[in-house]
C-alpha cells in the first residue's frame, strides 16, 4: 500500500479501493458498490461494501432490482466494516448511517 495523489492509498498496481458503507450493508451500499464496479476502470479502482451492523442478507428487492439492470447480487452477503477492511481503502463513502457512520482516521470520506 502506498500513498497516491492527494494522499489517497493505492494497492497493488495503483488500484484505489472505495468502500461504500451503511448500517446493515443490505441495500444502498451493495447497490453503490455494484454500480461502481460496473462503471469503473478495474485497473484504477475497485469497490467494496460493508456495514456497521450488517444484516443477515441483502434485501430481496435490491437483488431483484439490480437483476433488472443486469447486475447479479444473488451471492452478495452483508459484511462488517472493520478497521482491517478500511485500512486498505482510499475513500469511505457513508450512506445515511448517521451516528453509526464510522470515522477512520486518515481515510478520505
Amino acid at each position: 500500500m502506498t500513498a497516491g495523489a492527494g494522499g489517497a492509498k493505492t494497492g497493488a498496481g495503483g488500484v484505489k479501493t472505495v468502500i461504500f458503507a451503511c448500517v446493515h450493508n443490505a441495500g444502498r451500499s451493495q447497490m453503490a458498490a455494484a454500480f461502481f464496479t460496473r462503471i469503473a476502470d478495474r485497473r484504477l479502482g475497485r469497490a467494496l461494501s460493508a456495514g456497521t451492523q450488517p444484516g443477515d442478507r441483502v434485501h430481496p428487492e435490491v437483488v431483484k432490482v439490480m437483476a433488472e439492470v443486469g447486475i447479479d447480487l444473488s451471492a452478495a452477503r452483508p459484511t462488517l466494516l472493520t478497521s482491517a477492511l478500511a485500512e486498505g481503502a482510499s475513500v469511505l463513502v457513508t450512506m445515511g448511517c448517521g451516528e453509526s457512520c464510522p470515522h477512520i482516521p486518515g481515510l478520505r470520506t
